[in-house]
């Protein structure tokens, strides 16, 4: 069969709606990606620069929720324009999550370290 034959058509769209394949648990009535992007949090960006010294660090903070519940804590840092190191840890709680983003953020503050906008 060609795809722009009718019967094929058919056949396709009565194998979507066969009960084996088809649930209650559909993605048909997700919403659009657009709406979900504004579940997850921007990252807060942060940087320290001291000319000086030859020092241009930036720190990013993310709180990143898991397929299973949980949410992780994904910490970027290294000299501004290089490639730099990623650590991400693991909560079961949300809130036990952003104590400790929390925690992060006021020691990179207490370093000398500003939030970017």
């Amino acid at each position: 069969m060609v795809f722009g034959d009718d019967a094929w058509s058919r056949f396709i769209s009565r194998m979507n709606q066969w009960r084996g394949t088809d649930s209650a648990l559909s993605l048909d009535g997700w919403p659009a990606i657009g709406q979900i992007a504004g579940m997850i949090p921007d990252a807060i960006h942060l940087t320290r620069q001291n000319p000086a010294c030859n020092m241009a660090r930036y720190y990013q903070l993310q709180l990143v929720p898991d397929l299973f519940g949980g949410v992780s804590l994904v910490r970027h840092w290294g000299r501004i324009g290089g490639g730099g190191r990623m650590h991400s840890t693991w909560f079961a709680k949300p809130a036990e999550a952003r104590a400790h983003c929390d925690d992060w953020l006021r020691r990179k503050l207490r370093r000398g370290y500003r939030v970017m906008p």
